[in-house]
C-alpha cells in the first residue's frame, strides 16, 4: 500500500510543480487591487484570472498528470486517456445530466453534483486512465480493426470503464458529500473544540477536493454560521466572529514553511538542490498566498503520517486561536495578502497576535517534522529510496 501511496505522490508532483507560480499570480493580483472586480484595474484582474486557470482547474491537471505518472513507462497517452475518463465522469454527473437522469428539475439536483470537479475525481480519472493504458497499450485487434489495436485503444477502453466509475459515483457522491455536511453541522456548536475539529478534518479532506462540502457549513451560511460573509459585513458577534477562520492563519503563513524547512534539512545531501525548488516555491505559495496544495501535495502521499500530524497541529492552532483574543478572516485564503487586507474590517480583532502565534507554530513544525521524518525514516521529498526515484524517471 505505502510503496502505491508513494507511486502517486510522485505522479502528482507533474501537475503541482505548475501551482506555486499560478497561486502568486493570484497573490500579487488581489495584492495590487483588492477591489480590482467591477473596476477597470486590468492588471490585477489579468494576473488573477492568470493564476485562477490553474487553481480552478486543478482536478484537470491532476487526471493528466496521474495518468501519465501513474503509466508503465510515462507515456502521454495516459495522460490523455485520464483526460478521457475525466470528461466522461464530470459530464455525466453535472446537475443538468442528473436532471435528466432523474427526471427532476435542475433546481432538486443534490448540491454534491455542483462540486463534482474536485481533486478527487481528477485522481479517479487519473488512475482509470493509467490502469487502461499499462493494461491494453499493446492489445492487437483483428485486421479490419487494426487502425485501433495498440495504445490507440486505450482512450476507448478508458471511456468505456469510465462509464461503470460513474454509475458508482452517480450513488456514491451524494452520499458522501451530505454526509461531510451533516457532520460539520453537529460539531458547529461546540466552540473551539469545534473549531479545531473542523481544522482537522479541512485538512484531510484537502487530497480529496472536498473541502467545499465542510466549508459550506462553517464559512458560508449552510447551517447559519456563515463565518466569512458576517466577518467583511460586521453582521456577525465581535470576539466570535472569525474564530473558524483565525487558525488558519499560524498554519499556512508560518506552520507549513516551518515544515518546509525540515523537509529540505532532512533530504539526502544530494537531492537537496532538486527538492529546494519546489519545497521553497511551495512555502512561499503557502506563506504569500495561502494556497497550500503545491507543499501538502509533495508530502501527503510520500509520507501520509506527517500529513496526518500536520492536520492535528492545524486542529491545535484553531483552538488555541479561538480561545484568545485574535480574531482575522480572508477572502481568498489565509496568507499573508489576506492577512493584510483585514486589518480593516468590522470584525478583526487584535490580528497582529497572528505574528507570534505563527513563530511559534513555525517552530513546532520544524521540530516535530524533523523528529518525526528521522525517527521513521519517512519517505519525504529528497529521501525516496534509489528505486522509487528510478521508478519515477522511467
Amino acid at each position: 500500500m505505502m510503496k502505491h501511496l508513494r507511486r502517486l505522490g510522485n505522479a502528482l508532483m507533474l501537475p503541482v510543480a505548475c501551482l506555486p507560480v499560478a497561486s502568486i499570480f493570484m497573490g500579487l493580483g488581489y495584492w495590487i487591487g483588492s477591489t480590482a472586480w467591477g473596476t477597470n484595474s486590468v492588471v490585477p484582474i489579468f494576473l488573477i484570472k492568470a493564476g485562477g486557470a490553474l487553481i480552478d482547474n486543478m482536478a484537470l491537471l491532476f487526471a493528466i498528470g496521474v495518468g501519465v505518472g501513474m503509466s508503465e513507462d510515462n507515456d502521454g497517452t495516459a495522460g490523455l486517456a485520464g483526460l478521457v475518463s475525466w470528461l466522461v465522469i464530470t459530464t455525466l454527473l453535472e446537475p443538468e445530466a442528473v436532471a435528466v437522469f432523474k427526471r427532476i428539475p435542475v433546481a432538486d439536483v443534490a448540491p454534491a453534483f455542483e462540486k463534482i470537479n474536485t481533486q478527487i475525481i481528477g485522481i479517479i480519472a487519473g488512475l482509470i486512465g493509467a490502469a487502461c493504458y499499462n493494461r491494453f497499450k499493446e492489445t492487437q485487434l483483428p485486421e479490419a480493426l487494426s487502425f485501433f489495436s495498440g495504445k490507440r485503444c486505450v482512450s476507448i477502453i478508458t471511456a468505456a470503464s469510465s462509464l461503470i466509475a460513474t454509475l458508482i459515483l452517480f450513488f456514491v457522491w451524494p452520499v458522501l458529500y451530505g454526509g461531510l455536511v451533516s457532520f460539520g453541522k453537529a460539531i458547529a456548536s461546540t466552540g473551539p473544540f469545534g473549531a479545531g475539529i473542523y481544522l482537522f478534518f479541512n485538512r484531510i479532506l484537502v487530497p480529496f477536493g472536498l473541502t467545499n462540502a465542510l466549508n459550506s457549513v462553517f464559512l458560508f451560511d449552510v447551517a447559519g454560521i456563515n463565518d466569512l460573509g458576517n466577518f467583511w459585513s460586521g453582521n456577525g458577534v465581535r470576539g466570535v466572529t472569525g474564530m473558524y477562520m483565525t487558525g488558519f492563519f499560524p498554519v499556512l503563513m508560518f506552520g507549513l514553511p516551518g515544515g518546509a524547512l525540515a523537509m529540505y534539512h532532512t533530504a539526502k545531501e544530494k537531492k537537496k538542490k532538486i527538492v529546494a525548488g519546489i519545497l521553497f516555491s511551495g512555502a512561499l505559495s503557502s506563506l504569500f498566498t495561502g494556497v497550500t496544495e503545491p507543499l501538502e501535495l509533495a508530502f501527503m502521499f510520500l509520507a501520509p503520517g506527517l500529513y496526518l500530524i500536520h492536520a492535528v497541529l492545524s486542529g491545535v492552532s484553531a483552538m488555541i486561536c479561538t480561545l484568545l483574543p485574535v480574531r482575522v478572516g480572508f477572502n481568498f485564503s489565509a496568507g499573508l495578502v489576506d492577512w493584510i487586507l483585514c486589518f480593516k474590517a468590522p470584525m478583526v480583532v487584535n490580528p497582529w497576535l497572528v505574528i507570534p502565534l505563527g513563530l511559534g507554530f513555525a517552530g513546532v513544525y520544524y521540530i516535530v517534522f524533523r523528529v518525526v521524518i528521522t525517527a521513521f525514516n519517512l519517505k519525504t521529498p529528497g529521501r525516496e529510496d534509489e528505486g522509487d526515484e528510478a521508478e519515477k524517471v522511467e
